[in-house]
């Protein structure tokens, strides 16, 4: 394609002058000579895209239109076993925003596919196949996270003791012996139905249930029991990087009182549907509906109205995530060797209950987790920013006008980073002489000893945290107290991926302060 400049001067007479109005006016031109001035004109403003100040091009109506249309914009598709999409209106309001333009999933033309369901079973051929600008909001393998019988048996701390059955029939009469004032939940092996039952109640030759311990004492608010969901965002697996959302967590209610407790009523333990939404519970409206605040913070406000400290619950929070997921990061590091790791990211929504010492219990994590407001319109801006935020710490949404996900010129791509903005202890890599010899550990995050591979992966980390808007990193885990930090303890049992991104954090940490959390 010409540039512009030249473009410019083909709109100009066999002598070199500017073509003029004047000219026009004044019949100094042939019929044929004003005709390929005319057309020329025209194409000039479409290719460059800008209004010029000819008449020809200014105030034009259909020549704004021709623009608009050979704009190029990023491509998205849209992959989904239901019927509708009503569930994804705000997913696709929020790409339309960006500036997305749909496309179909067969052209393979799009940039990003938002998968409500898992895609990869059907289009394995297609997937296996993609360019490395093009991402899915999932990775193959995550299903050992969201799938809810896989995460519920897998024994961490902070889960209720869950039993497979038939399988695990003996196990479980054994906890029960031990443990006679325990009670237990059957659940269908999706979650899809929750019941308490006596130990004499319970199916143990199912093999579409499970049973798990149930939690006797939840915390209330004015007398109803919740759960909590925090929206998670994996970026990147081996290494693992883990972010959540922060502006606001989805707080559900239980729509009748705990106590007195009937376990044949689920609305009083069973979070469904037809929840109890924030704005509806009587301590919490005030907060909520008067002075703007977000869930998270009407629900701060009201434990600390209790002499509680709700700080507690959000640092297991933090835990609770980064520890399950990193639990699991080789089951999905094996699902990914197919694949190029570079095309994946996930959101998915952990479910979590609290206790009335505000002890936190892992529930299950959600692949494709609610995002529509039709039920309770209120919940739009939630998810429109959740979807937002989500995006741009991806690179999905770009302050830089850009036609594809494709790679830019090397100008754009140094002014969004470059080498001076990942180089770290440069001093030590002087000191060590890591421009000649890279054999050193001393060297190992030194820009002269870094593999391709590591330079993507570090430019990839830099500008996840220049994006990351309301998200907050939670692997590799925050710095609380530099000066209490031991990097060497922190990665003594990481994978050498893992503990390469952990010590770059750690030396961000000790050049600026706002890369220690």
């Amino acid at each position: 394609m010409k540039s512009e400049e030249e473009l410019v001067n083909k709109s100009e007479d066999g002598g070199g002058k500017p073509l003029t109005k004047e000219k026009v006016a004044n019949g100094l031109l042939s019929f044929q000579t004003i005709a390929v001035f005319f057309v020329l004109t025209v194409f000039t403003c479409i290719i460059i895209e800008q209004p010029q100040p000819s008449s020809l091009c200014n105030n034009d109506t259909e020549s704004s239109i021709i623009v608009q249309r050979v704009q190029q914009q990023p491509k998205y598709t849209i992959y989904t076993n239901g019927k509708g999409e009503e569930h994804l209106v705000h997913v696709l309001a929020v790409l339309e925003r960006i500036g997305y333009q749909r496309t179909t999933i067969e052209s393979m033309e799009w940039d990003i596919m938002w998968a409500h369901d898992y895609p990869f079973s059907r289009l394995k051929p297609l997937l296996n196949n993609l360019k490395s600008h093009q991402k899915i909001n999932h990775f193959p393998g995550c299903g050992y996270l969201t799938n809810k019988l896989s995460l519920s048996i897998t024994g961490l701390p902070y889960q209720l003791k869950a039993f497979q059955l038939p399988n695990d029939k003996d196990n479980l009469m054994q906890y029960i012996t031990e443990n006679p004032e325990k009670i237990f939940v059957e659940k269908d092996n999706e979650h899809r139905h929750i019941y308490i039952r006596n130990t004499t109640e319970l199916n143990l030759t199912s093999n579409s249930t499970f049973v798990q311990e149930y939690l006797r004492n939840p915390y209330l608010v004015d007398g109803y029991k919740f759960d909590i969901g925090i929206y998670v965002v994996i970026t990147s697996i081996n290494p693992l990087r883990v972010y959540i959302y922060q502006g606001d967590v989805l707080f559900r209610y239980c729509p009748e009182k705990y106590h007195p407790f009937d376990p044949n009523n689920l609305n009083k333990y069973v979070v469904g549907d037809d929840y109890l939404p924030t704005w509806d519970v009587p301590s919490l409206r005030k907060y909520f509906k008067t002075f703007g605040f977000s869930m998270k913070d009407s629900f701060d406000a009201y434990v600390r109205s209790t002499g509680k400290d709700p700080s507690t619950v959000w640092d297991q929070v933090d835990d609770i995530i980064s520890d399950t997921i990193l639990t699991k990061e080789k089951l999905i590091v094996n699902s990914l060797k197919a694949y190029n790791v570079e095309n994946f990211f996930e959101m998915m929504r952990f479910d979590l209950l609290i206790d009335e010492d505000l002890n936190v219990i892992l529930i299950e994590a959600n692949m494709s987790p609610n995002l529509s407001s039709a039920h309770f319109k209120e919940n739009k801006l939630l998810y429109e920013q959740v979807i937002y935020n989500y995006m741009n710490l991806v690179g999905v949404a770009s302050s830089v006008k850009r036609e594809s996900l494709q790679k830019l010129d090397d100008k754009v791509e140094d002014m969004m980073s470059s080498d001076k903005n990942l180089v770290v202890d440069v001093e030590r890599c002087v000191r060590n002489n890591c421009d000649i010899n890279c054999k050193s550990v001393e060297c190992e995050l030194c820009n002269t000893c870094l593999s391709g591979k590591q330079y993507k992966i570090l430019e990839r980390t830099y500008r996840e945290h220049v994006n990351k808007m309301d998200m907050k990193r939670v692997f590799p885990k925050p710095i609380k107290n530099l000066s209490t930090y031991d990097v060497e303890e922190e990665v003594k049992n990481l994978s050498p991926q893992n503990a390469f991104i952990t010590k770059w954090f750690y030396e961000k940490c000790k050049m600026n302060s706002i890369w220690c959390t």
